[in-house]
């Protein structure tokens, strides 16, 4: 796994793979890291003595009696360190700090002004007081999600929903707040939640989806989340399905999210008179609980449009799973039916029972902990991306770590 790196880095490679592991699977004994990771049991006994020192992993008690000492395995320190995660969204934002575990220990929300002259100073005024909030642990830094893309060869945001285009978000912001700043799509925060801490833990391939407002979703492929050329990866709602379909707000037609989004489903329930003129997508699932037959068969509709077009991604990227999510999630008992027909109908059949489907049910809070993720999980990766180092560096387990913003 190291045999090409050398010195430090292979040193920092070490750590990093122990600390994963020890993030994603702890308690976990020594010797299972040996045995997961390929290395010598020294190599991780070196390593792990250093974790400890640092005050970043802790011995706990396995609690089996095996006649003599009880065998000992090592986690993860939550209290070693913080982060603070925000989802931003139009007219509102939702934040959280929280400990290395994962462990929410505060949360907040505010309303906020996308449109305003300058969001920078907006956003820095918002935060600064839970920057400077954090006490004696470390702050790693500022994780924000946004519903847009961070265009990886600019670092610059394009969020339409939000108004923005080509904002430096993440530079600035840092700069305000004095602490490193990541910024990332609000679906790939989401899914950097479910990988360290929610249903995605057991899996190191998962496509992430998103339904309510818009459509979305996010890949994570051999552990890590996929962005792709231009940092747009996991588009889905602008999917083309059908050119001549109805308008999108991305200036083209057919578009998936046309379909299948909130808005789209209210205007189909009412051109089948299953709601009145002035309802809303509240009203659309109270019709389908009650067993209105219009009701449940826009829904069936969006559910198997989605499990086609999943199928379809799942045939290409061939993920262990798929874990559902957003707003939408409120109506899975009508969207489930068609959904998963049409999942399991369009994949390619060696694989269709090999995906598993999983609904994980909408809570802003756990969006805003996948921005505090995108920080947390910098220690648990070697990623090259700007401010990484930085982040690590603020962990006393990487003491030799460049300090650079």
């Amino acid at each position: 796994m190291t045999a090409a790196t050398s010195g430090p880095r292979l040193r920092d490679v070490n750590r990093v793979a122990v600390l994963a592991l020890i993030g994603r699977h702890g308690p976990i004994s020594r010797a299972d890291i040996a045995r997961r990771l390929g290395l010598s049991p020294p190599t991780v006994t070196a390593v792990a003595r250093s974790l400890i020192e640092a005050g970043v992993i802790r011995k706990v008690d396995d609690g089996i009696s095996r006649g003599g000492r009880p065998g000992e395995l090592l986690a993860v320190v939550g209290p070693a360190a913080h982060a603070i995660g925000v989802k931003v969204a139009a007219g509102r934002l939702t934040g959280v700090r929280a400990d290395l575990d994962g462990t929410v220990l505060h949360t907040f929300s505010a309303p906020f002004d996308q449109t305003a002259v300058n969001p920078f100073d907006a956003l820095s005024e918002l935060l600064a007081p839970h920057v400077t909030a954090v006490g004696d642990a470390p702050l790693l830094g500022v994780g924000l999600g946004v519903p847009g893309f961070v265009d990886s060869r600019t670092g610059l945001v394009e969020a339409p929903l939000l108004g923005w285009r080509h904002m430096p978000l993440r530079d600035y912001l840092s700069q305000l707040l004095d602490v490193p700043v990541l910024v990332d799509n609000d679906v790939n925060t989401l899914a950097a939640y479910e990988h360290l801490y929610g249903l995605g833990r057991p899996y190191e391939d998962f496509l992430t989806i998103t339904l309510g407002q818009g459509v979305g979703a996010a890949v994570v492929s051999a552990g890590d989340l996929r962005r792709g050329g231009h940092g747009a990866a996991g588009e889905l709602g602008h999917l083309p399905i059908d050119p001549d379909g109805p308008p999108c707000h991305c200036g083209k037609r057919g578009c998936l999210e046309t379909y299948v989004c909130d808005a789209a489903l209210v205007q189909q329930a009412r051109e089948v008179v299953a709601i009145g003129p002035d309802a809303g997508p509240a009203d659309l699932r109270a019709a389908a609980d009650d067993g209105h037959a219009g009701a449940r068969a826009v829904y069936r509709a969006a559910g198997a449009r989605l499990g086609t077009v999943a199928a379809g991604l799942a045939t290409v990227l061939d993920p262990q799973a798929i874990l559902v999510s957003g707003e939408g999630t409120l109506a899975w008992t009508h969207l489930a039916e068609g959904f998963l027909t049409a999942l399991r109908a369009g994949m390619f059949p060696p694989m269709a029972d090999g995906v598993s489907v999983h609904v994980d049910p909408w809570d802003d809070t756990k969006w805003a902990l996948g921005a505090a993720a995108l920080v947390l999980r910098a220690p648990f990766t070697m990623d090259a991306e700007p401010h990484a180092d930085a982040i690590r560096a603020r962990l006393a387990a990487f003491p030799g770590a460049e300090v650079t913003q």
